[in-house]
């Protein structure tokens, strides 16, 4: 365990905040819990760019360790204080998947979420439904890797399933139809299930759900 509390600069309805905090949980670790709203521009201030130059979060300060993007730290905390590898496994094969599985949820399945519904939240732009399209295909190809497996890279949670299922569960909130994915939504259901003692309900669907209402009120 760390020998000083770990800092974690967040904002509740983030994605890659909940991914983290869920891991964290996990592993059997409690964040200090630094409060950043970039709404009111709180990750531009002096002191927060000095640690954190691309001004995102979450970071992560470790006693003077310093890291940001969700998916590296999730790797981070598996490594450094996890009981065991059954979330980041140390096998090179197994390790690749679930590394193919976060890149593909960074640069697919989230990134076509983030097409579709940022410029609604940050530019009131109209829905696209050639965006949704996209992100319904991304879903397509989620569905596939699911075939045969319980879990998003294989037989048992990683925190690859960890950094999707944020993604669905916003789906969820905002009401995105992902019914014709079956894989999908078996994977979906039981992955809840399974996070539920890590703060599921308390972190991430909590979390969704307020991130909806800001786009839902306009």
């Amino acid at each position: 365990m760390p020998s000083q509390p770990i800092k974690l600069y967040y904002l509740p309805p983030s994605p890659p905040c909940r991914a983290v905090m869920m891991t964290a949980r996990a592993v059997g670790i409690e964040f200090d819990l630094v409060l950043t709203n970039i709404m009111e521009g709180q990750h531009k201030m002096p002191e927060f760019s000095k640690m954190n130059p691309q001004h995102t979060i979450p970071t992560m300060d470790d006693n003077g360790f310093i890291l940001w993007e969700s998916r590296a730290i999730l790797g981070y905390l598996v490594n450094t204080y996890g009981r065991d590898d059954s979330l980041y496994p140390k096998n090179p094969r197994l390790r690749a998947l679930v590394d193919q599985r976060l890149n593909f949820d960074l640069g697919t399945l989230y990134k076509r979420y983030m097409d579709l519904y940022m410029p609604i939240l940050f530019k009131s732009e109209a829905y696209s439904d050639e965006a949704a399209e996209k992100l319904n295909e991304a879903l397509g190809w989620l569905n596939s890797m699911l075939e045969g497996h319980a879990f998003v890279a294989g037989d048992n949670l990683t925190i690859a399933d960890i950094s999707i299922v944020v993604t669905l569960t916003n789906l969820e909130a905002l009401g995105f139809d992902y019914s014709a994915h079956d894989n999908v939504v078996k994977w979906f259901d039981r992955t809840k299930k399974t996070l539920e003692p890590y703060g599921y309900a308390e972190i991430d669907q909590a979390g969704a759900q307020k991130l909806a209402s800001f786009i839902k009120k306009d």
